[in-house]
């Protein structure tokens, strides 16, 4: 028996919940430390590098789903340790306040926990979708999940961001306990059940790690795919942990009102990824690599325009800018989970957990060098010029990057076999 839709729209509920916490972690928190705590960026931009360089274990959690480890453990397992390491992380910042090394020990503990518990849950959710959801239904359970997924975060920021002003450590610490607890919660309800009452599509692989991640990346098209994963992926996380602070530091937004437009932003990504989810998955117009490379140039663009807004003192298009970034990466993110769904399940039987997991840790170590990456050049940047020169600066940077990312889908995308596009067998 394969996932009813009603069922993958309950695993997309996990989905939900994983955005939910993480937003806090790579938005409100990063902002309060770098305008409110007035630390470099990079401190923050290391301690999401921290949890996701943790995340390079989730070829291993994929491994574990592919021998027969149970999933459902993992999945409300791993959500329940990244609710305390997001709780953790808020109660950080007014340790960090407050005595400035016990804070930063207790934000590292809190940053490692929120890697493991990502990498435990998100790698088996993934696993269980593509093994138990039937080939035709791969690419529309793709957008539903993410869609979900970003529907999370979008609502998360906009409400949490509203309910912040005035800011105070005490009403920061209330709401982001109360998000983790409920996602806890809904995670453990959501799942629980599921996996007794599907057969997934392979037998457990008794192939031990390091063989079958190695058979994995021998595989052309799997390792080709990881490469562009990486590449892409850089682009898309450069601006994820300063877009916030640029919003402070250059346009004066508060605290709430920053949240509220990282809010916006993930709006604007729930309808681009809506827009190739019907049009490629429902209307079947559009391969994977025509949606891939829009994606691409229109968020390179949308970079370029957020650069130039900043150093012409435009503060009535910050929000439109935004939400622009945010439709054109949902465009982009959207193609390319459904390329991996589609992927998953080719070359070597029995490995999708493990593909999905090789796929997540480059997507991780992108995220996690993308964001340092990005808060360090803006660190350097404001020591030679002001602070809208030097946001933009990077903002131009990330619009070239995805620019050659583009360029790239025009040769990785060609090497795909008949049917990796959102449209089965297209």
């Amino acid at each position: 028996m394969k996932l009813t839709w009603f069922q993958i729209v309950r695993l997309g509920l996990v989905q939900m919940c994983l955005g939910a916490i993480v937003v806090l972690t790579t938005s409100t928190l990063n902002r309060l430390m770098v305008v409110e705590l007035a630390l470099p960026a990079v401190l923050p931009g290391l301690l999401v590098a921290l949890h996701y360089s943790i995340q390079l274990s989730r070829p291993s959690w994929g491994h574990k789903s592919d021998t027969g480890g149970k999933r459902t453990r993992w999945i409300i397992g791993g959500m329940a340790i990244l609710g305390l390491g997001g709780f953790l992380a808020a109660l950080g910042v007014p340790l960090l306040a407050a005595n400035y090394w016990v804070g930063l020990v207790v934000s590292i503990i809190a940053y490692a926990l929120i890697g493991v518990g990502v990498g435990a849950s998100g790698t088996s959710l993934l696993a269980l979708l593509a093994t138990a959801t039937a080939p035709q239904r791969r690419a529309a359970a793709a957008t539903i999940t993410w869609l979900m997924m970003i529907f999370g975060i979008a609502v998360t920021a906009t409400i949490i961001g509203n309910m912040l002003d005035p800011y105070s450590p005490k009403l920061l610490l209330q709401l982001v306990g109360a998000v983790c607890v409920i996602a806890t919660l809904l995670t453990a309800l959501a799942v629980w059940g599921i996996e007794r009452t599907v057969q997934a599509e392979r037998e457990p692989d008794p192939t031990p790690f390091r063989q079958g991640l190695a058979e994995v990346w021998a595989e052309d098209r799997a390792r080709r795919f990881t490469i562009f994963v990486f590449l892409s992926m850089t682009a898309y996380f450069m601006q994820e942990l300063i877009l916030e602070p640029y919003a402070g530091l250059v346009f004066g937004l508060t605290p709430g009102e920053s949240t509220s437009l990282s809010g916006a932003q993930n709006g604007g990504v729930f309808m681009g990824m809506l827009l190739v989810g019907i049009a490629a998955t429902g209307l079947k117009f559009g391969s994977l690599r025509n949606w891939v490379i829009a994606g691409c140039l229109g968020s390179a663009l949308s970079l370029a325009a957020l650069s130039f807004i900043g150093t012409a003192a435009l503060p009535t298009l910050l929000l439109p800018v935004v939400v622009a970034l945010g439709f054109f990466n949902g465009m982009f993110a959207v193609a390319a989970i459904g390329s991996m769904m589609s992927l998953a399940g080719e070359g070597r039987e029995r490995r999708e957990g493990t593909r999905m997991g090789l796929w997540g840790a480059a997507q991780a170590i992108a995220a996690g060098f993308g964001g340092l990456t990005g808060a360090a050049f803006v660190d350097i940047a404001r020591t030679q010029s002001n602070d809208a020169t030097a946001f933009g600066s990077v903002f131009v940077l990330e619009a070239l990057l995805f620019v050659f990312a583009a360029f790239l889908a025009t040769k990785v995308m060609d090497r795909m076999p008949t049917g990796s596009s959102l449209v089965p067998g297209e």
